[in-house]
C-alpha cells in the first residue's frame, strides 16, 4: 500500500480507540519487573557466560602488543577475542562512521580492542584489567575554539543562500550579531547498551536493545561478514535509547565474537563510561547569528553559522536545520562546518540538530525582541510563515505555531511577567519568565506488520518496531482495534524481532506515525482476507464493529470467521514521495518560570508549559508523557549536562553519572502539557505526526531567557551554571 496522496476520511475520524487516553498496555510488565530488558532475558539461551570489554586508553595510534597470558590464566576465564587476532572488520553501515572493532589502529579513546568471557561478571572484570596492551601514540586536536577561528568567516561553500543577507544587514534598522555555545552532551539513558548472543548451526541471534531492528541486523551482518537472513535480532522492551541505540554498537558485536569463540551463549554490557566514550553523543557547537530586522519586528535578514566536532567522516551537530525553516526573511545565509577531531562519534541524540540549533536561535529571538522593544512571543508570531523561507513555492502542509503561542500565554499568564529583567521579587528570589518557540520536523519511515487473526477473536499484531519507553504497544493495538472493531484487551502486539515485518523504528520522530500506518495497512489487508472469507467482493460495504463484522443484515464475529483456523496478513505502508511537496513539521511554544536565589544564585524551576502542535495525538496519555521527558532534558541541557572533554587527551571526563548531572525528581516542576486539536492529511493515514523530540526542542533556551529575565545577566554559554553568572548578579 503506498501513501500517496493526503489521507481522506477514515476510521480514525470516528475513533472509538484511537486518540483516547489510555494507559499502557505494557505498564504492569514493566512496574511489576517482568519487561525482559536485553542483560536480564536469563531464559533465552542456556549456559550463558559474561564477557567483560577491554577499550583502549588512548585517544588515537596504534596497537603494537596485547599481552593476554595472565588474564587467560585468570580463574574462570573462558576465551578471550582481541581486536588484533580479529584484523579489520568492516565499518557496520553508511550510519556508522567509527569502527566498532577490529584491526590495531585506534581512532577514538575507549574504542573496542578486545573482550574477556569468563563465568562471572567479577571474573571477566578482574581478568581484563590484567591484558596489558602497547600502543603508539598520535597527537590529535580536540580544540573547538581554534577550530572556529580559523573558519568562522569562511562562507565558500554555504549550505544555503537566498537573496543579499550581507546587504540587507547593513539596511535593517535593528540587528543583533552573537555568538552562542553548546556543549557536548550525553544521552544518558537508564538502560546501558547490552546484548547477549548465541550461535546455532552458523545462525546468530542476539538479544539486545536497539531502537532499528533491521538497520542493525544488516549492520551486523555487514560487520561479521554474514548473510543477514542468518541473523536475528530481538529487542522487546528498552530503558531508553534517545538515538544512542539507533545503530548497531559495540555490546553486539563484542557478543557475537566472544560467543563464537567460546561456543557458548555470551552477555555484554558496556559499563556506563564505555557508554559515554564508546558510543555515540551530541557534538558542541558555536553557533553565529546575525538577525536584521525594521522597527516592526520584520525580519529582513537572517544568518546562523555553525561549527561542531566530528569524528572524520561524520556529519556532526546539525545545528542550522530548524533555521532554514522556522522563521520568515527574505533574505539569509546558513552556514554549517565541521572540525575533524578523533574523539567519539558524534551522532543522534535527543532531537538532534534543532535541540542544539534551538538553544541558541531561540536566546538571539529573545534578545532581538529585545531590541526592538516588543513582546518575545509577539516579535516570533510577527516572523511566522505558512512557506519555505527558501522556497516560498512549498507550504508548510499544516502550521499552527502562532496558536501554540497564543494558546500557551494565555494558559501561562505570559501578560502578567515581568517585562523588566531583575525586577520580580518573592522573598530571597528573583523571579523570571522566559519563552521559546520550537521546530522540529515529522519525517515517516516505510512501515510493514502481520496481523494474525485468532480462532478465539484475539488478533496478534506483529512488527519489528521497538518500544523505547514512548507507548508503540499502545498506539499500535489502538490502531488494531480501531480498525479491526475489537475491544483494546483483544489485541496483542508484539515487537522488535527481526523475524517480523520490517517497520520504521524508533527514532527521529519519526515513529509513531510511521508504524500505526503499517499496522492499520496490514488490518486492511486482513479486512479484505475476512471478505473473501465470507465470499464479500466489497470490503467497504464491511462494518468492523464490537469485535464482529456486518454485512447488510448479516452479523457475524470475528472468531467464527476464524473457527478454523487463524486468518493471516501482511502488508507494508510506503510513503511515496508525495509527502515531500509540502513540508510535514511540528511546533510547539514553551514557557517557564524560574527563581534565582538573591545571594547564592541556585535557579530553582518554579512551573514549565508546552504548547504543542503533532497532529492528532494518538494518546494522550503517551504523548504527555514523551513531552514532560523532553521538557526534563531541555533543562538538563540548559543548567547542568556537560560532557567535558580532556583537549589534551582527546576524551570525556563527565564520563559517568556521578560527574554527568542529568536532571532529578527534585529539580522538576509542575509541567503542563497543551496539545491543539489538530489534524494533518498530509503526514500519514491517521493524520498524525511524532511528538517525542517535540517536547525538548526549545526547552533550554526556554529556560536561560527565564534565567536573564530574572537576573538581568545573559548567558550565552551552556550550561547556565553559576560561575557564568554569580559575580553579575545584582547587589544584595
Amino acid at each position: 500500500m503506498e501513501f500517496n496522496e493526503p489521507a481522506g476520511e477514515n476510521v480514525f475520524d470516528h475513533s472509538k480507540v484511537v486518540g483516547r487516553p489510555t494507559p499502557r498496555v505494557d505498564g504492569p510488565l514493566k512496574v511489576s519487573g517482568r519487561a525482559p530488558y536485553a542483560y536480564e532475558r536469563h531464559d533465552v539461551a542456556e549456559g550463558q557466560l559474561v564477557g567483560y570489554p577491554v577499550v583502549s586508553t588512548i585517544a588515537q595510534g596504534r596497537i603494537t602488543n596485547m599481552e593476554t597470558e595472565a588474564a587467560l590464566n585468570a580463574p574462570g576465564v573462558v576465551a578471550i577475542v582481541t581486536t588484533l587476532e580479529t584484523g579489520e572488520m568492516p565499518i557496520p553501515s553508511d550510519m556508522n562512521v567509527a569502527p566498532l572493532f577490529g584491526g590495531a589502529e585506534v581512532a577514538h579513546y575507549h574504542q573496542a580492542i578486545g573482550v574477556v568471557v569468563a563465568d562471572t561478571l567479577e571474573q571477566a572484570r578482574a581478568a581484563a584489567a590484567l591484558i596489558k596492551v602497547d600502543y603508539d601514540v598520535t597527537k590529535g586536536s580536540y580544540d573547538l575554539e581554534a577550530a572556529w577561528q580559523e573558519k568562522r568567516e569562511d562562507r565558500s561553500d554555504p549550505v544555503s543562500r537566498v537573496g543579499d543577507f550581507e546587504a540587507a544587514f547593513e539596511a535593517a534598522e535593528v540587528t543583533l550579531d552573537q555568538e552562542y555555545r553548546t556543549p557536548s552532551q550525553s544521552h544518558a539513558m537508564m538502560e546501558p547498551h547490552a546484548s547477549i548472543a548465541a550461535w546455532k548451526d552458523g545462525k546468530l541471534t542476539v538479544w539486545t536493545s536497539n531502537q532499528m531492528i533491521e538497520w542493525t541486523r544488516q549492520a551486523l551482518a555487514t560487520t561479521l561478514e554474514m548473510d543477514p537472513e542468518d541473523v536475528r535480532i530481538d529487542s522487546p522492551f528498552i530503558g531508553g535509547g534517545f538515538g544512542s541505540k539507533l545503530f548497531l554498537r559495540a555490546d553486539s558485536v563484542l557478543a557475537a565474537l566472544g560467543a563464537r569463540k567460546a561456543g557458548r551463549p555470551v552477555k555484554v554490557m558496556l559499563p556506563r563510561p564505555m557508554v559515554m566514550n564508546n558510543t555515540t553523543h551530541r557534538a558542541s557547537t558555536i553557533q553565529r547569528i546575525r538577525i536584521g530586522a525594521q522597527q516592526d519586528g520584520k525580519i529582513t535578514a537572517i544568518a546562523h553559522e555553525a561549527i561542531s566536532h566530528t569524528f572524520p567522516g561524520g556529519d556532526g551537530e546539525n545545528a542550522i536545520s530548524q533555521t532554514q525553516k522556522f522563521y520568515a526573511g527574505e533574505n539569509r545565509l546558513i552556514v554549517k562546518h565541521l572540525a575533524e577531531m578523533h574523539l567519539p562519534e558524534a551522532n543522534a541524540m535527543r532531537a538532534p540538530g534543532e535541540a542544539a540549533g534551538l538553544m541558541a536561535l531561540e536566546i538571539a529571538m529573545d534578545e532581538m525582541a529585545e531590541k526592538l522593544g516588543m513582546d518575545p512571543a509577539e516579535f516570533r508570531a510577527i516572523n511566522d510563515t505558512q512557506v519555505d523561507p527558501e522556497d516560498p513555492d512549498k507550504p508548510f502542509s499544516e502550521r499552527h505555531f502562532v496558536e501554540c503561542l497564543n494558546r500557551g500565554s494565555e494558559a501561562f499568564g505570559w501578560g502578567d511577567r515581568n517585562a523588566t529583567p531583575g525586577q520580580r521579587r518573592d522573598g530571597n528570589w528573583l523571579i523570571g519568565h522566559g519563552m521559546a518557540g520550537a521546530y522540529r520536523g515529522s519525517p515517516a519511515q516505510d512501515s510493514g506488520a502481520r496481523v494474525r487473526l485468532q480462532p478465539d477473536g484475539r488478533l496478534i499484531v506483529e512488527t519489528d518496531m521497538t518500544d523505547i519507553g514512548t507507548g508503540s504497544y499502545t498506539i499500535i493495538a489502538q490502531t488494531a482495534a480501531e480498525t479491526m472493531g475489537l475491544p483494546l484487551d483483544m489485541v496483542e502486539v508484539r515487537l522488535g524481532d527481526s523475524d517480523f515485518p520490517v517497520s520504521a523504528g524508533s527514532g527521529g520522530q519519526w515513529g509513531a506515525a510511521s508504524s500505526t500506518a503499517g499496522t492499520y495497512a496490514a488490518c486492511l489487508a486482513l479486512r479484505s482476507e475476512i471478505a473473501k472469507k465470507i465470499g464479500v467482493n466489497d470490503t467497504d460495504s464491511l462494518t468492523f464493529k464490537n469485535a464482529g463484522v456486518r454485512t447488510g443484515e448479516k452479523q457475524m464475529t470475528l472468531a467464527s470467521i476464524a473457527s478454523e483456523g487463524e486468518i493471516v496478513a501482511e502488508y507494508t505502508m510506503e510513503f511515496s514521495d508525495s509527502r515531500d511537496e509540502e513540508i510535514v513539521s511540528t511546533f510547539a511554544a514553551h514557557f517557564v518560570e524560574v527563581g534565582v536565589h538573591v545571594a547564592t544564585g541556585e535557579i530553582r524551576l518554579r512551573r514549565m508549559l508546552a504548547a504543542c502542535d503533532a497532529g492528532r495525538i494518538l494518546n494522550p496519555i503517551t504523548a504527555r508523557s514523551q513531552v514532560i521527558g523532553g521538557m526534563v532534558m531541555g533543562v538538563g541541557a540548559a543548567m547542568m549536562e556537560d560532557l567535558a572533554i580532556d583537549e589534551g587527551r582527546g576524551f570525556f571526563v563527565t564520563h559517568d553519572l556521578a560527574n554527568y548531572e542529568v536532571p532529578v525528581h527534585m529539580d522538576i516542576p509542575d509541567q503542563e502539557v497543551i496539545f491543539l486539536d489538530t489534524l494533518d492529511p498530509q503526514s500519514s493515514p491517521l493524520k498524525a505526526k511524532g511528538v517525542g523530540e517535540l517536547g525538548l526542542c526549545g526547552v533550554a533556551a526556554a529556560v536561560a531567557n527565564a534565567v536573564y529575565n530574572a537576573t538581568g545577566v545573559r548567558v550565552r554559554d551552556y550550561p547556565v551554571t553559576l560561575d557564568k553568572y554569580l559575580d553579575q548578579l545584582p547587589a544584595v
